[in-house]
């Protein structure tokens, strides 16, 4: 992605060494990267690759399926990329406005799921898989086939993508004429310079020659099955990250309700040692914490006990690597307010609470990880981006 400083500040709440921290995080994780994994990109005047793929419609496709197009647009796209999220309208409007003149555009996801560290999916609100891919085509409301590549990569490899997004445009006896970029911007509050596909679409629709046939791509680079050791570097990163438990008291855990001072989006999770559902939902918000780790998020977990539960407690946190902001609380829950009301077995709870003490999710018992995904990610302290 060509993401500056300056712009990470202005799209986050951020300053000094965290702006740094996050375009350092970019430049080495999501960025394009060339070298052995990736395969040739399709040269001009090649012959547009067959494939066979699904839709999130369930339907199946081939350039069969676009044999009416004088003009076909080929885009490889994904869930997760920030830069892939900022085209996604100019798609839309790529569709809309030559609906009438025989030009159609199909997206196609190559990315395979499982090559996805945590923390690139912490930029998104849904991961590289198929049924990521529907929800995204729902909410965003997509006008054209949104195709899955990412099992087999085998459209991928022939067509030879570089980053998310990159644009293939062919002409009517499907030749490739324009192959990189939509626009030379992909913050869409700034002014954009260059429309290199549509300068395109509109040559070969006047049967004239495209003035500018390749442009450099600028997105996240390709999740090639060939990368999905990264995850397990990731993993061992991970956990290595120091497990601590500190004892609170009523007043700490209002503290930590009211979250006055850490300016970041708070996830708090009160459960207990012993309960069942509390320990197989932890795993589940430790994974929230992986993927917002580089985000102005954190997650508390404070675990209701006596002192005398403290190193197995520990233990079991170990286990999780729950690195976060852990607790032990030794009180009555009854002193803790948003409980005192609660029936029953009172935990687990959940609470995401914003900058300033205001409260935007509870929930008593079970909470689905992927509702609260979702829910963390379009907060106003968090989002795209580019929005």
């Amino acid at each position: 992605m060509k993401i500056t400083t300056a712009s990470l500040v202005n799209s986050f709440r951020i300053c000094g060494a965290a702006a740094g921290q996050i375009l350092l995080l970019l430049l080495v994780s999501s960025f394009v990267v060339c070298g052995r994994d990736n395969p040739k990109t399709l040269a001009i005047g090649s012959r547009a690759p067959d494939f066979n793929l699904e839709g999130i419609d369930g339907k199946m496709y081939s350039l069969q399926s676009f044999t009416n197009a004088k003009v076909l647009v080929v885009v490889f796209t994904c869930n997760h990329c920030p830069t892939a999220q900022a085209y996604e309208e100019r798609m839309k409007s790529l569709v809309t406005d030559y609906k009438d003149r025989k030009v159609e555009l199909v997206a196609i996801m190559p990315n395979y799921a499982g090559s996805l560290r945590y923390d690139e999916l912490g930029w998104s609100d849904e991961p590289d898989d198929f049924e990521g891919m529907k929800r995204r085509a729902k909410d965003r409301a997509f006008n054209f086939p949104y195709l899955y590549d990412g099992d087999t990569e085998e459209t991928a490899l022939k067509y030879g993508p570089v980053s998310t997004p990159h644009v293939f445009i062919f002409d009517q006896n499907r030749i490739l004429r324009y192959t990189g970029r939509i626009d030379d911007e992909e913050n869409f509050r700034k002014p954009v310079h260059s429309q290199d596909a549509r300068n395109a679409i509109e040559a070969l629709l006047q049967n004239q020659p495209v003035p500018v046939q390749t442009t450099r791509t600028f997105g996240c680079s390709i999740k090639w099955k060939s990368k999905s050791d990264w995850l397990a570097k990731a993993d061992e990163a991970w956990a290595k990250k120091a497990v601590k438990l500190d004892i609170a008291d009523p007043a700490g855990v209002d503290a930590a309700l009211k979250n006055a001072t850490s300016g970041n989006l708070r996830l708090i999770y009160f459960w207990s040692e012993g309960c069942k559902a509390c320990e197989t939902a932890l795993p589940g918000y430790v994974k929230l914490a992986r993927i917002y780790q580089e985000r102005e998020f954190e997650l508390v977990t404070i675990c209701a006990g006596d002192s005398t539960k403290f190193q197995s407690v520990l233990a079991f946190l170990v286990k999780q690597q729950s690195a976060g902001d852990n607790k032990l609380y030794t009180e009555e829950l009854e002193k803790i307010k948003p409980l005192s009301s609660l029936s029953g077995e009172k935990l687990p709870y959940t609470i995401l609470v914003e900058p300033g003490g205001k409260i935007v999710f509870s929930k008593q018992g079970l909470t689905d990880p992927e509702l609260l995904r979702r829910m963390i990610f379009n907060d106003p302290y968090m989002g795209r981006l580019f929005r």
